[in-house]
This record gives structure tokens, sequence and C-alpha cells, in this order.
């Protein structure tokens, strides 16, 4: 890609000295699927989530001199990701929609919650919130403290979330999948 005259930023803010650049790519790239999987959850469309996910690794790259090695970088990717897609909904002036056909669409990918049918409709049927829990602690791995850091609510907030979402999760997977 030539960066050339048809550059946004001068060449100089996107400059980072070599080993901080060889510490970026081993340390941020990694996370890049995760990132997808999670801006696929927040966004509809599977091009808006990559445009999430490129803003997210372009921001990152930008503020890399912020991140403090030895921290977890994941949580501070996803930080970043969950910043710019509330900020584009700020922008844009509306609302996440969610639509059960959608949901249920999107939830189909191999990488989501489970190839079960019944798994999959059971979880499109939880709130938003809920959904958003369970796959910040089940499928990425975030443990209580990190999901509270990245949605910026108290951890008991958290706690009671996930724990609604899977009895409502369990519930519904009794009953057949109807919530």
């Amino acid at each position: 890609m030539d960066l050339g005259e048809h550059s946004f930023f001068p060449a100089h803010q996107l400059a980072m000295p070599g080993n901080r650049a060889s510490d970026f790519e081993n340390v941020a790239l990694p996370h890049a699927a995760s990132l997808l999987r999670y801006a696929l959850h927040l966004a509809s469309e599977k091009s808006r989530a990559e445009d999430l996910v490129q803003e997210t690794l372009f921001s990152a790259w930008r503020n890399f001199q912020q991140f403090k090695p030895g921290t977890n970088c994941k949580a501070w990717l996803f930080r970043i990701l969950t910043n710019l897609h509330y900020k584009q909904i700020r922008r844009s002036g509306r609302r996440p929609e969610v639509h059960v056909e959608e949901q249920e669409a999107r939830l189909a990918a191999p990488e989501k919650v489970s190839a079960s049918q019944e798994m999959r409709e059971a979880f499109a049927r939880l709130t938003f919130e809920h959904q958003e829990v369970l796959q910040l602690a089940v499928i990425e791995g975030f443990e209580v403290r990190e999901i509270a850091e990245l949605l910026q609510v108290p951890q008991g907030t958290v706690m009671s979330r996930l724990s609604r979402a899977r009895a409502s999760l369990r519930a519904a997977l009794m009953r057949g999948g109807n919530l």
C-alpha cells in the first residue's frame, strides 16, 4: 500500500520505532480473530464488523505507546473496539436493532456459540446485555473484572447479567428453546 500523497495521516504519525512495531505485531495482531468475532456480535453486518476491527487496530497502532507492556492487550483492544462501536452509534443517532432472523444468521457461523440450532435460537432471544456478557465471558474468556472494565459497568452488574443470562439460557434449553 502506497502511503505517499494519498495518506490521511502524515507518515511521521504512522511511524513507530522498529521494536514497538514488532511488539505490536506480536502482542496485538494475534487478537484480530477475537476482535472480529466480537465485532460480528456488535455489528449486524460482516462489512461493518470488518471496518470496526480495522479502525480498532489502526487506533491501537496510533496509540500503542499508551499500552503498558505486561498488561492484558486483548482487554485493551476490546475496550478500543467497544468505544469505537458506541461512538459510531452515537454519531449515527441510532440504537442497535436486534432482529432474531439476523441474529440467527450471524450465529450460524461455526465459531459462534454452538452448532446446535436450539442453542442459537435460545442465545438469539437473550437481551443484548446478556448476549454481550456471555460472549465476552464464555466465548472470549474474559474475567468478570475485565468485562466490567470493557463495558464500564460495576462488577456486580456483570455478575448479575452473567448469572441471569446463564439461567435464561439454561431454562430456554430445558423448555426446548422457548424463552
